[in-house]
C-alpha cells in the first residue's frame, strides 16, 4: 500500500511538471503568418509551452479550448533586434507582443538575474532577453557615458578583452564605431584596425560581432572589418550606388533602427503611437512622454531620413537580411510599442508587410540562431500574437492585439492609468539671473525649484549612501557652500550617490531654461565629479559629464551641448562621485549661465 501511494504521488508530480494537467488550445479558421508564409485559413494547436501543429489541415484535439480566429491573424511573437533593457522593460515589451528582446548593452546587474530566471524554465510574464552584455568601446567613447565599464585601447589584447565579455555571459559581441560627427558632435571611437582585431577575436570564439554605426563611412569600415551585422543604418549621407551589394557580398545583416534614426533628426518618432487607439490605452504616462520626445538636432548635424530609407531600399534589393529593431528606450521610443512604429517605417522604406513581419520574427531568429522561436511550426515555442485584421496587407493591423501568449500562457493586458493634463504640464518658473543656490543663508533652499536632496541608487535596490550639509567658507569669499559626501558602492544597475537639485516646482517636471546656455558652479575637492542632467527629452537615461574639482575653488561651466540637450525641458541636476568609493567635495554658486 505504501509503495502504491509513493508511486501515485510520483506520477502526480511528474504529470504536473510536464503540464499534463493542462489541455491544448486550438485557434481555428485563422489567417496564419508562420514567420515566412501566409496560410489564409489555418488551425494552430499548442499545448503547454509548445506548438503541436499548424497548417490548413490540422485537426482539433478532443477537449481542446477552441478560439475562433475568423477575421484575425496569428503571428509569431515579435523579436526586437535592438534594445537596452532596464528593470521592468521586458514586462512592458510583452504587453505589445514583443516576446524576445535582443539587448545591445545593459548592466550585468540587470542582466544576470534575468538570465538565471530564464535558465530555471519557461518565463511567462515578460519577454525573454539575449544580450551583448557590456559593449566594446574606448575611454570616453559612446557607451562609456552611462556607467563605468571596461574600455579598449589600441595595443590591448583583443582576444583577452573579448574573452572577458564572453566570460561575463555575452551572447554576442557589440562594438562601437561612433565619431558623433553625424550629430554635430565629436567622440573618440574604435579604429578600423581595432575593429578588425576584435571582430576576429569574437569569431574565434564562435560569437557574432555586431557594430553600432551612424555614418556611411563607419558602416563601410565595419563591414570591411568583418562585422556580421550593422545594428543601425546611417543617415548622414546617401548611400553610394554599390552599398547594398557591398553588404550582401560580405554576408552581413542589418537592423536599421529607423525609429531611433528618425528621433535623431529632431522628429519624435513615437508621437503617433501615443495617440494610437489600439496602443495608447496600454501605455504608461512616462512611456507616452518619451514617445513624444526626440534627440536635439544640432545645426551642424547631417542626418536625413531620406538617406536611411534609401540605404534600406538598397539592402532589400541586394537580398541583405533586414531585422526590426527599435533601440528602445531612447527618446521617441518605448519597449514593445515602438516595434509597431518600426514595422510601419520598414514598409515605408520599401519592404512589403510580410517582409516587415519576417524582419520582426523569423529573420532575427535565424540570424541570431534562436532555433526555437520566430516561426509558428510544430515543436517550437508557443510565443504567439493574435490580432484583428490582416497585417500581411496592412501593417497597422499589428497594433490591434487580441491576445498575447508567452510560452503558451495568455497575458492579462490591463489598461494603464494616465496623468491628468495638469500633472503632465511643463512647469513655468522664473529663473531671473539664473542663480539656483549660493547657500549663504545657511540652508539648501534654492532660488527656484523643489530644492536639494540626497540621491542614491537605493531607489533601485542599491546600497550606496550619501549626505550633504552647508559648511563655512564658500567660493569667492562668500560665507557658505554645500559639502557633499558620497559613498558609492556596487550593487545597483547604475551605482550613484550625490546631491540633486530639482528645477521644477513639482518633482521631475520639465522646465524650459533654454534662455541660458548651460550650467555653471564652483567646486573644490581635488576629485572628479560626475554631473548628471535629467531632461524629459532624454527619456529615462540621464545625460552625464565628468568634471574635475581642484584642490581650491574653481569655476566649472558645462554648456547644454555637452549634455546633448537644448535646455528646453530640464528636470534636475545631480552632483555625484565619479567612481565607486568615497567622494568628498564642495560646490557653490550653482547657477544657469
Amino acid at each position: 500500500m505504501k509503495k502504491a501511494l509513493v508511486a501515485t504521488a510520483c506520477t502526480f508530480l511528474i504529470a504536473a511538471a510536464l503540464g499534463a494537467q493542462t489541455k491544448p488550445t486550438a485557434i481555428t479558421d485563422v489567417r496564419l503568418f508562420d514567420g515566412v508564409r501566409v496560410v489564409p485559413h489555418a488551425t494552430v494547436v499548442f499545448d503547454g509551452t509548445r506548438i503541436v501543429a499548424a497548417g490548413a489541415k490540422v485537426a482539433v484535439p478532443a477537449g481542446a479550448t477552441v478560439i475562433d480566429g475568423k477575421g484575425k491573424t496569428l503571428l509569431p511573437g515579435l523579436i526586437d533586434a535592438h534594445t537596452h533593457v532596464f528593470p521592468g522593460s521586458l514586462e512592458r515589451a510583452l504587453r505589445f507582443g514583443v516576446t524576445t528582446e535582443l539587448d545591445m548593452f545593459t548592466s550585468l546587474l540587470t542582466l544576470n538575474p534575468l538570465r538565471a530566471e530564464q535558465a530555471k524554465g519557461p518565463v511567462t510574464n515578460r519577454a525573454d532577453i539575449y544580450s551583448a552584455g557590456t559593449l566594446v568601446t574606448v575611454a570616453g567613447g559612446h557607451g562609456s557615458e552611462y556607467f563605468p565599464i571596461p574600455t579598449f585601447k589600441t595595443g590591448d589584447d583583443a582576444q583577452a578583452f573579448i574573452d572577458a565579455r564572453i566570460a561575463e555571459g555575452s551572447d554576442y559581441i557589440k562594438l562601437i564605431e561612433e565619431t558623433g560627427e553625424a550629430y554635430g558632435m565629436k567622440w573618440p571611437t574604435l579604429s578600423k584596425s581595432d575593429l578588425t582585431l576584435l571582430i576576429a577575436a569574437a569569431h574565434k570564439r564562435g560569437k557574432l560581432a555586431v557594430v553600432h554605426v551612424s555614418t556611411a563611412s563607419g558602416a563601410h569600415d565595419a563591414i570591411d572589418a568583418g562585422a556580421d551585422a550593422l545594428v543601425h543604418i546611417f543617415a548622414d549621407k546617401a548611400p553610394d550606388a554599390g552599398f547594398g551589394k557591398f553588404v550582401a557580398a560580405h554576408h552581413a545583416f542589418v537592423a536599421p533602427t529607423l525609429s531611433v534614426n528618425e528621433s535623431t533628426t529632431g522628429v519624435a518618432s513615437g508621437a503617433s503611437l501615443s495617440t494610437d487607439k489600439y496602443l495608447a490605452p496600454y501605455l504608461a504616462a512616462d512611456e507616452i512622454k518619451n514617445l513624444k520626445a526626440s534627440f536635439p538636432l544640432r545645426t551642424t548635424a547631417t542626418v536625413n531620413m531620406a538617406n536611411a530609407f534609401e540605404a534600406v531600399r538598397q539592402l532589400k534589393a541586394a537580398g541583405v537580411p533586414i531585422l526590426a529593431g527599435t533601440d528602445a528606450p531612447n527618446p521617441g521610443t518605448a519597449h514593445g510599442a515602438s516595434m509597431h512604429r518600426e514595422l510601419e517605417l520598414l514598409v515605408k522604406a520599401g519592404l512589403t508587410p510580410t517582409e516587415a513581419l519576417g524582419a520582426a520574427t523569423s529573420v532575427p531568429a535565424k540570424e541570431f540562431k534562436l532555433a526555437d522561436r520566430g516561426r509558428i511550426a510544430a515543436g517550437l515555442r508557443a510565443d504567439l500574437i493574435l490580432v484583428d485584421g490582416d497585417p500581411t496587407t496592412d501593417i497597422f493591423a499589428t497594433r490591434n492585439i487580441v491576445t498575447v501568449w508567452k510560452n503558451g500562457v495568455a497575458l492579462d493586458r490591463k489598461v494603464e492609468p494616465k496623468l491628468s493634463a495638469s500633472d503632465a504640464a511643463k512647469d513655468v518658473v522664473t529663473i531671473g539671473d539664473g542663480m539656483i543656490s549660493n547657500f549663504d543663508g545657511g540652508n539648501t533652499k534654492p532660488a527656484f525649484g523643489s530644492g536639494w536632496q540626497v540621491s542614491t541608487d537605493s531607489i533601485m535596490g542599491g546600497v550606496s549612501t550619501g549626505s550633504m550639509d552647508v559648511v563655512e567658507s564658500g567660493a569667492n569669499g562668500t560665507p557658505k557652500a554645500l559639502h557633499v559626501h558620497a559613498e558609492t558602492k556596487a550593487g545597483a544597475m547604475f551605482p550613484w550617490s550625490g546631491a540633486m537639485v530639482i528645477l521644477g516646482a513639482t518633482p521631475m517636471q520639465p522646465v524650459d531654461v533654454s534662455a541660458k546656455s548651460g550650467l555653471s558652479f564652483y567646486a573644490k575637492g581635488d576629485i572628479d565629479i560626475r554631473v548628471m542632467l535629467f531632461a524629459a527629452s532624454a527619456g529615462r537615461v540621464p545625460r552625464m559629464t565628468t568634471v574635475h574639482a581642484g584642490a581650491t575653488w574653481s569655476e566649472i561651466t558645462v554648456p547644454w551641448s555637452k549634455f546633448g540637450v537644448d535646455g528646453k525641458d530640464v528636470q534636475a541636476f545631480l552632483f555625484c562621485g565619479n567612481d565607486l568609493g568615497v567622494a568628498d567635495f564642495q560646490i557653490d554658486e550653482v547657477r544657469l549661465k
